[in-house]
């Protein structure tokens, strides 16, 4: 599959959970003002966090296909890391910062908030569960036997934004029946807090893979060997002294290696040599676009 099919279907992905989200968002905010649950409330926080972030996304897929141009030699393939790094925030700030509120808002009450029409809310996270479980199965299907779509940040934040969604529904559900079971509000501080610390949580990691790529991270290691085997193997290579990568985006990857050749090279040969091992490196590794050979020695023969 290519790189436009596999972002055509991140695409529908990313759409089907802007959809529900936007849905169940409006729900919860709805029945947490009817009931003052503040578990509920959180929720609807967290679906209209996950909403903003799925636009995030949608930017990233778009503006991530931009040619290379003057002033972005190398593409604008980070353009993705960094949506991603903007919807980490968003979790983090909309999500769980106002669940957090929302507990120490029901732990400060003077007064027992009452449970009534607490049913009305349950309902709506079931609905809320079932439409944010359909949108996991949906990604996960997605990914399923597809290593270049694990890769995609967009994916990977759908994915943890849905598998939270579900977890915090089922948090917000126990904290209400137990508020209705003992008519104690402090279940449902509690379910605001747990709902917080999960978004925080999730936050946090998305924020921290998204950081790795902004700053430049190096290609697997077992990759970065293999591609030092390649080097070692050609007959006019004498020594691999420096082999350097970096990922500039899903399917593009910068390799600099400083090489020293073999004595006795004229520098035409030298000229078929570099463009003989670059196309040998584009031919194993297709998304080594960028690759630049440094002769650190100057062969006997030129």
């Amino acid at each position: 599959m290519n790189r436009e099919e596999s972002d055509g279907k991140t695409r529908v992905t990313v759409l089907v959970a802007l959809a529900a989200n936007l849905v169940i968002a409006a729900a919860k905010a709805v029945g947490g003002l009817i009931t003052g649950s503040p578990a509920l409330l959180s929720e609807a926080a967290h679906s209209v966090a996950d909403s903003m972030n799925e636009v995030f996304l949608l930017a990233s897929l778009k503006r991530s296909h931009r040619p290379a141009d003057e002033r972005h030699p190398f593409g604008y393939g980070k353009e993705r890391y960094f949506w991603a790094l903007l919807a980490a925030v968003g979790i983090f700030v909309m999500g769980g910062c106002f669940s957090f509120f929302q507990g120490f808002e029901a732990l400060n009450s003077k007064e027992q908030e009452s449970a009534s029409g607490y049913e009305i809310g349950l309902i709506v996270l079931g609905v809320a569960l079932l439409a944010e479980g359909s949108s996991l199965v949906r990604a996960l299907l997605q990914v399923r036997g597809s290593e270049g779509e694990v890769r995609d940040p967009a994916l990977r934040t759908v994915i943890a934004e849905d598998a939270t969604a579900v977890l915090g529904v089922l948090f917000a559900m126990a904290g209400m029946v137990l508020h209705l079971i003992t008519g104690d509000i402090v279940w449902e501080a509690c379910a605001s807090f747990a709902i917080g610390l999960l978004l925080v949580s999730t936050a946090y990691r998305l924020g921290a893979e998204a950081r790795g790529q902004l700053i430049g991270e190096a290609v697997d290691p077992e990759l970065r060997e293999r591609l030092r085997s390649l080097l070692d193997a050609q007959p006019e290579i004498d020594n691999v002294d420096e082999l350097l990568t970096m990922k500039l985006g899903l399917d593009s990857t910068l390799v600099a290696a400083r090489i020293d050749l073999v004595p006795g090279l004229d520098s035409e040969t030298v000229e078929l040599v570099c463009v003989r091992i670059k196309k040998s490196v584009s031919r194993n590794w297709p998304e080594a676009d960028h690759v630049f050979l440094d002769i650190t020695e100057a062969p006997s023969g030129d």
